[in-house]
């Protein structure tokens, strides 16, 4: 957390507490200072020192970082984003939307629900206007199910903790782990597995209730098997909990994607168990390659877990995670940070990830800095899916870890590198649409504020140049 930057942390502090079962009362006289002191940090009226947040951090058993103002940042990307829609007309100082989410957080949440809604309005009546045959489409589930994990740092430990205390019962190993999960499957749940072909329509695992068959491909590796085991596994033995967990999504489609997503959250859990894949990342300084080998899994499951590893009393280096196609659309998007993901006009051609493609395999770094100033550490590589056999189908992605740079120095991938030097951060932003930038050559799309300096009799590289004052 940056030195001299007021903390408020009223709600996550009310939250903790009330997880301890503490009283303002209680907590208070453990941290040594009045009840009417702690009430005030509370309603946001005092701040949190630096001598009151590490008692906390003692006392609840959480890191400092766990008091971060993440959320400020996270609401004041969202504003800004439906702010530069085109149909708000009036563009608005940065300025005013920073104080806009310090002073009044509920009316912000509230601008962002109402942009929500306006665009889920404009595509039904866009579908409407369309042909008669087509059903109007009310948002898209997949953003739901993303804004879903983003809204929890993508950390859900109710299942980090069943899945690790189902590894240590088990004993799990890398090395024979889709045979313990076969046994115990057909030994707590009668479900028998099957290694079948995979058929025509690309049907890789399919569990029959009736018959408590659960077929698998065999085209599997045998990480690939146990993961889908594990993931089957989630919704055996855990389905109740995923169901609570995924509620707040409403009905489907949205809620079936979103348990989808917990059980494969549970299944990497059970083959990386919360406290070993912790130390191991800790010990290996964060090598995904290594990690990945250690735990027979693929490049992309381990950059996902990497991402997750927020437990308040363990917490790993916080990491953003991002899966990109060629033509730049987001399939994955999590992160366990302030880093916010754009969903309107794309992401920022200058980013890392999309330079993957050109070197197929190979690990690329960046250090990045946003128009804020904050600047971030990223590793980016392409992997492949599929394409076991001449006529299997496969695709490519890019993927892409990235943390605060204040954390690099604890990736392998910072060694050599000059980050403290200013020169080596390559400028980006979250979108063309609403980047503050005025000088990218990049850039494809204008700014939402400012005023276009239009001039035939001139010509600049910068497209779209916008008026400073």
């Amino acid at each position: 957390m940056a030195s001299g930057k007021k903390l408020y942390a009223h709600a996550k502090l009310r939250r903790l507490r009330r997880e301890h079962g503490l009283t303002q009362a209680d907590l208070a006289r453990r941290l040594d200072i009045s009840t009417s002191y702690l009430n005030q940090i509370e309603n946001n009226q005092r701040t949190l020192t630096a001598t009151i947040l590490l008692r906390l951090a003692q006392v609840l058993g959480v890191d400092p970082e766990y008091f971060a103002d993440t959320d400020a940042e996270r609401l004041s990307a969202d504003v800004r984003t439906a702010l530069a829609d085109e149909a708000s007309g009036t563009p608005v100082d940065a300025t005013e939307v920073l104080e806009l989410v310090r002073d009044y957080p509920a009316v912000a949440r509230a601008l962002v629900a109402l942009h929500q809604r306006y665009q889920d309005a404009a595509g039904r009546v866009a579908a409407l206007a369309g042909p008669t045959d087509v059903p109007p489409v009310l948002g898209e589930p997949h953003d739901a199910v993303r804004d879903f994990f983003y809204a929890h740092y993508n950390h859900f430990d109710p299942l980090d903790t069943a899945a690790e205390l189902l590894a240590n019962h088990l004993r799990l190993t890398p090395a024979r782990t889709a045979e313990a999960l076969s046994e115990y499957l057909l030994d707590q749940h009668g479900v028998r597995v099957v290694v079948t072909a995979p058929p025509a329509t690309g049907e890789s695992r399919r569990f029959d209730p009736a018959s408590r068959v659960l077929y698998l491909a065999a085209n599997y590796t045998d990480g690939q098997r146990a993961f889908q085991l594990a993931t089957q596994l989630a919704f055996l033995e855990h389905g109740h909990l995923i169901s609570e967990l995924a509620a707040d999504l409403g009905p489907p489609p949205a809620a079936a994607l979103a348990r989808i997503g917990l059980g494969n959250y549970y299944a990497g859990a059970l083959l990386m168990p919360y406290g070993d894949f912790h130390a191991r990342a800790e010990e290996l300084r964060y090598d995904v390659e290594l990690l990945a080998g250690h735990y027979g899994v693929s490049f992309e499951t381990a950059c996902h877990r990497l991402s997750t590893l927020q437990r308040p009393t363990l917490r790993g280096v916080p990491f953003s995670f991002l899966r990109v196609d060629r033509a730049g659309n987001i399939s994955k998007r999590q992160s366990a940070t302030d880093f916010h993901f754009s969903r309107l006009g794309g992401t920022c051609p200058l980013w890392i990830i999309y330079e993957a493609f050109a070197a197929p395999g190979r690990i690329l770094t960046q250090v990045a800095e946003m128009p804020d100033g904050k600047r971030y550490f990223w590793l980016a590589r392409t992997v492949t899916h599929g394409g076991r056999g001449h006529r299997s189908p496969r695709s490519t992605f890019a993927v892409a870890l990235g943390c605060e740079l204040r954390h690099a120095h604890r990736l392998v991938y910072s060694d050599g590198l000059a980050l403290d030097d200013p020169r080596t951060a390559t400028p980006i932003g979250l979108g063309c649409r609403i980047c503050e930038r005025r000088d990218c050559a990049q850039r494809a799309r204008p700014p939402a504020a400012g005023r276009l300096l239009i001039d035939e009799n001139r010509r600049t590289v910068i497209p779209y140049a916008v008026d400073r004052r």
